[in-house]
C-alpha cells in the first residue's frame, strides 16, 4: 500500500526535501490591489512595499487536483495542512478531498512554517517506510501534538497592521528595543517574555529546546526565517553542535507568511522523539 503526501506552501519546506520525499505542495494565494495572484508570482521586496496585500488559502479545487495527482501514483493520500485555527486551508483540503472517500486523510498540523514542515516530513518518512494511510495520518497527528515553534521578530509592525497584537504592543517593542518572542503550539499563538536583544532571543530559543530534552530522545529541528538566512543558519549551527539532531534543516518563510510577519523573523521548530524501547 503506497501513500502520497500533499501539503500547502505555508510549510517552510526546502525544495530539496520536497523533491527527495516526493511531496506535492499546493501554493497559497495573495491579492495585491484587489488582483489575485499565486504565491511567488512577484518578488518579495515588491510585495512588502505594496499596500493592501491580502492572503488566502488554496481553493478546494487546487487540493482536488493535487490529491488526484497523488492517487495517480499511489493508493492513498495524506494531506497535512497548516493549523486549522489560523487559516481556511484545512477546510479547503477537506472539501477538495471529499470526493475521493477513504483513500484520502487530512491532518491538521496545528502549526505552520517549520513546525508544519516537521509534521509533513514525519508523514513522508512513514509513507516511505511502507506504512498505510491510517498509520501515516496517525504518525502525523502524533508529531503535530509534540511540535513546538518559538520565534522572534525585530519589530511587531506587520503584526500590528494585521490586527494580531494591540497597537500599543508594537509601539512599546519599537521604543524599548525589545525583541518579542512568540510560541506557536497546538494551533495557538502565545506571547512569551520578550528578550532584550536578538542574541538574547536566540539564547532563549535554544534554552527552550534544551529544557524539553529527555534522556535518549532524538531531536528533529528546523530553523526558520523570513529574509534572515544568516541568523537562522547560525541558530541551527548552535543547536546542531549541542544536540546532534537526527533531522535538521533551515526553512524560509514563503511570501504569504512574510506578508504577515514582515522580514527579520527567526525561530526554531522542534520535537523530541522518544528513544526506542529495547
Amino acid at each position: 500500500m503506497s501513500v502520497a503526501i500533499v501539503t500547502d506552501s505555508a510549510a517552510a519546506l526546502p525544495d530539496d526535501l520536497v523533491d527527495h520525499w516526493g511531496i506535492r505542495v499546493v501554493p497559497m494565494w495573495l491579492a495585491v490591489d484587489g488582483r489575485p495572484e499565486l504565491e511567488g508570482t512577484r518578488p518579495l521586496d515588491e510585495l512588502l512595499a505594496a499596500t493592501g496585500v491580502l492572503t488566502s488559502a488554496p481553493t478546494p479545487g487546487e487540493f482536488e487536483v493535487a490529491v488526484g495527482a497523488g492517487l495517480a501514483v499511489a493508493d492513498e493520500v495524506v494531506v497535512v495542512t497548516m493549523a486549522e485555527s489560523m487559516s481556511a486551508t484545512n477546510e479547503a483540503a477537506r472539501v477538495g478531498s471529499a470526493g475521493f472517500g477513504a483513500a484520502v486523510r487530512v491532518v491538521d498540523s496545528r502549526s505552520a512554517a517549520g513546525g508544519q514542515a516537521l509534521v509533513v516530513l514525519a508523514a513522508a518518512q512513514a509513507a516511505a517506510a511502507g506504512a498505510d494511510g491510517v498509520t501515516v495520518a496517525a504518525r502525523a497527528t502524533a508529531v503535530a501534538a509534540r511540535v513546538r515553534l518559538v520565534a522572534t521578530l525585530p519589530s511587531l509592525d506587520h503584526l500590528v497592521r494585521g490586527g494580531r497584537v494591540p497597537g500599543i504592543a508594537g509601539w512599546a517593542g519599537k521604543r524599548l528595543g525589545i525583541n518579542p518572542l512568540f510560541e506557536f503550539r497546538d494551533g495557538a499563538v502565545r506571547k512569551l517574555r520578550p528578550a532584550l536583544s536578538g542574541a538574547a532571543a536566540g539564547d532563549r530559543m535554544v534554552a527552550q529546546v534544551r529544557r524539553a530534552a529527555a534522556d535518549g530522545a532524538h531531536l528533529h529541528v528546523a530553523a526558520l526565517h523570513a529574509q534572515a538566512l544568516p541568523v537562522a543558519t547560525a541558530l541551527l549551527e548552535r543547536v546542531t553542535a549541542e544536540f546532534a539532531p537526527v533531522e535538521s534543516f533551515v526553512g524560509a518563510f514563503g511570501p504569504v507568511m512574510v506578508v504577515h510577519t514582515g522580514p527579520g523573523l527567526t525561530g526554531l521548530a522542534w520535537w523530541w522523539e522518544d528513544a526506542p524501547v529495547a
